[in-house]
Parts: structure tokens; sequence; C-alpha cells
């Protein structure tokens, strides 16, 4: 007899992954969210998967085995389908422990960091692809090869982005701790989550106990760019290899790099020149990744040099990380994921980089609590180097009660600080913003989205906008 599994607050990339993976198993599968947005509203109907909106008692089939209960589907007593879970007596779980039994029987690879662990993760899972093997993978992002971000797979690879957020609202381990790791490749721990985590060191303690965690034949691939995750990873008792954009006193690093439209750089291997490789990947953080990937996979012995050759040329990034949104239009619009400080400046220099001298127009929502935090209004002091216009929405309300929320004028008195630099505060009516953004606008410029949310549906409308007026 089929299991029924129920997902309260489904629509998060993390839960949507796991509601995917265990109809994969064979589960009937239903959820509830307050929203239903991509990429669940577009990939778990495709995958009969039935999403009820917004969350009620009512939502919860009466032949339901099992009920998975997200981070963000909030306590008993501010949610009713929450309360009426407990009430049916059933068991109730995460989704960090649902996927760690499915992860249990496999050698799993776990890629954690503040940044620039969904790219590499959906590399690493591409990469096995493309030599030939089916692994498993779950990415908290789309893989624009894979077409989605789960995949149960058949070999005994299993490629996990792991997490550092609290598991639950009722655990509040490390979501990556449930996984048991052996093999960790750690990008960076750089400060972020700051309502989670209020300073460097808090940030860093998850880490530092995954680490602890790996056994003395474990491996630990970590970043010797980032001084941070170089600290904790001097916990270590397993296995150390370094990657490095260009570090040559790292294990994996990257020489005679030429950027363009396909970037190309040779890739060295614990001293061994490995010959060329490329890709369409813009910035250099996505180059220092594909280094990371390489010492992963190299190491291990999971794929060729060849092999890699052949992914890299045609890994096509994940969704939201540096995607261009335009076509026709003479000014391209790029899109990047912006919730953190590293990440906005990421995406920034790979446009500075990949066109030199243009005029840089920034549309940026400060949507995670990171950015919108008392703590880190420092970051907006330097953040946006390089631009030219920067286009500020208003501050979601959401959760503001929870930390110290800095209000739109704060926000926008610290910007204006920044010398040299245009800020223009948008408002409700998209029309008017778009019509504020566009009339700045001159040929040979470029327009960067940077959010992780969605600029209150102004992105479609914008670039609806650009390839009409521009194309």
């Amino acid at each position: 007899m089929t299991k029924h599994v129920h997902f309260i607050g489904i629509a998060g990339i993390g839960m949507s992954a796991t509601a995917l993976l265990m109809r994969m198993q064979g589960w009937d599968v239903t959820g509830s969210d307050e929203g239903f947005y991509p990429p669940a509203s577009v990939l778990l109907p495709r995958h009969g998967i039935r999403v009820m909106t917004p969350h009620a008692a009512s939502n919860i089939p009466p032949e339901t085995d099992l009920i998975v209960v997200g981070k963000h589907a909030k306590l008993t007593m501010e949610n009713e389908e929450v309360a009426a879970a407990h009430a049916t007596g059933k068991p109730i779980t995460s989704y960090p422990d649902v996927l760690a039994g499915i992860a249990r029987a496999r050698k799993s690879l776990v890629v954690v960091g503040s940044y620039g662990k969904s790219t590499t993760a959906g590399l690493v899972a591409w990469a096995l692809t493309e030599a030939g093997k089916d692994p498993g993978y779950f990415v908290g992002a789309v893989p624009k090869n894979l077409g989605v971000n789960a995949g149960l797979g058949s070999a005994p690879e299993f490629v996990i982005e792991g997490d550092e957020y609290p598991s639950s609202n009722t655990d509040p381990r490390a979501k990556f701790l449930h996984y048991d790791a052996r093999t960790v490749l750690l990008t960076a721990a750089v400060h972020d989550h700051v309502n989670i985590f209020p300073t460097q060191a808090d940030y860093e303690k998850p880490f530092v106990e995954l680490i602890e965690r790996l056994p003395q034949d474990g491996l630990l691939v970590v970043c010797k760019d980032e001084p941070f995750a170089m600290k904790v990873a001097g916990k270590a008792a397993s296995k150390v290899v370094t990657y490095a954009l260009s570090d040559a006193t790292a294990d994996y690093h990257l020489t005679d790099i030429v950027y363009g439209e396909m970037s190309r750089f040779t890739l060295v291997a614990h001293g061994q020149d490995l010959g060329r490789f490329e890709t369409h990947l813009l910035g250099a953080h996505n180059l220092q990744n594909m280094a990371g990937a390489a010492a992963l996979l190299l190491d291990k012995g999971l794929v060729t040099p060849a092999d890699l050759r052949k992914a890299f040329a045609s890994f096509q990034g994940v969704v939201r990380r540096m995607d261009k949104l335009t076509g026709r239009s003479a000014i391209p619009v790029y899109e990047g994921f912006g919730s953190s400080r590293e990440k906005a400046r990421a995406a920034i220099d790979a446009i500075e980089l990949h066109f030199p001298g243009r005029r840089l127009h920034i549309v940026f929502e400060p949507h995670t609590f990171s950015w919108r935090n008392r703590a880190t209004i420092h970051w907006y002091d330097d953040v946006f180097r390089g631009a030219d216009h920067v286009f500020i929405s208003a501050p979601p309300d959401h959760g503001a009660e929870s930390h110290a929320q800095v209000s739109y004028d704060e926000i926008s008195e610290r910007l204006a600080g920044n010398a040299g630099l245009k800020v223009v505060r948008l408002g409700h009516d998209q029309g008017s913003n778009i019509d504020t953004i566009t009339r700045t606008l001159k040929p040979g410029d470029v327009v960067l989205l940077l959010t992780s949310g969605d600029l209150g549906g102004l992105i479609v409308k914008l670039v609806e906008r650009m390839e009409m007026q521009f194309g």
C-alpha cells in the first residue's frame, strides 16, 4: 500500500526538493504553504504533487502517514495547520531528517559554506552525470542542465548542498549535521544569517562541529582563498585538500585565466598541469567554484580530467545565479542571487570583469534578514562599489519584529554616503518604477538585479519592457 506524506511549508527550496525525492521513492505527496512560487510552483505539479494555500487544518489529508514541518511554517500557536498536525498523532519530522534517511545508504558528498555551494553542488552532480554515473542530488537551486533541484539517482554517490541554518523550530542543530558526512567541501565561512548567528564566532560553531565529526579516513576540501574557512578547517582530523582561484600554494588552482564569453584556464592538481578547460559561466567566483569541484571529484577518483573538461564546458549554472534574462535587448539584464554581501559583491565583480568600462545599474531588494539587520548596516558602505545607479526597494516587513530591523530611511541614508553613487528609492507602483529605471539607461549600459525575493513582481515586467524598448 502506498504511503502518504504531507509537507507543511512545501514551497521552500529544501522542502520542495525533499518532497520531490520522496515522490521519486514512490510516496504520495501533498503540501501546503502561505504562498506558492517558483521553482516549487513549476516543479511540484510536474511531478504530481498537489499543493494547497494558505495554511489550514483541513489541508492535511486523512490518509497521511507522515508529516514534514518546515522551519518557516511557524509554531503551533501561530499556525493552525501545524497545531492540527500535532493533534493527528501521526509522526512529525523535518526535511533534514528525511534527507538523512534517504542518503544514509549512499556515499554522500556534502557541499557547505556561506556562498558558492549551490553552484558547486550542482556542478559536482552534473560532472558525475557527464561521466556516465547516475548520482542522487539535493541542491538549493535548480541546476539548468538537470532541470530539477533533486534527483534520487541509482549510483552510490549522493550530492547534498548542506545548510548551516537550524533544522526546525524544535531542533536547533544545523541541517548539515544530520547527514553523517564523511566527505565535505567547504567554500567559505563568512558571517551570514545574523538573525540566527549574531557574531562571526557564533556562525563558525556549526561548521566546526561538522568538521570535527569527520572521521580520520574522511576528506575535507576547503577554499584556501577564504580565511574563515581555513580557520575552521584547522579543526579537521581527516585528510584536508585545498583549492583556490590562483593561489599556487593550494593543492588545486587555476593559471593562465582568460575571461570572455567563453572563459578559459589551466587546471593544476597537486603540481600537475591537467591542460586547458573552458566555461560559459561569468565571474572569478565561478572559476573558483570549478577549482573546488575539481578538487573533490579528482581527489576521490570519481571522474577523469577529460570528464571534467566536458562537464565544465557544458555546465550552464544554476537558476538565479548570473542568469541573463534578456535576449533582444541591446542593454543586457542579469540576475544575481543577492542574499548576502558576499554574493552581491561576487555578482558585481563578475559584471565588471566581463563588461569593463560600461555603466552598471543595480536594482536591489534588501530581502534577507541579514540585509535588514542593524548589525550589518555597514554592508551598505561599499557593497555597490563600481555601480553608477542603485535602485532600491523597501525592505519587506515579514519577521521584522524578530530582529533589529533597519528602516528604508536608514538604508537610504547609509547608501547616500557612498561618493559618486546615485541612489534612487523605488515605490509601490511597478509601472512607475520601471519608467524610473529605463529612463536612466543609455546604449552600452548593463543592468543587474540583486535579490533573493522577486522585487514585488518587477523582474518579469522590467525584462519585458527592456526587450520592447531596447530590442
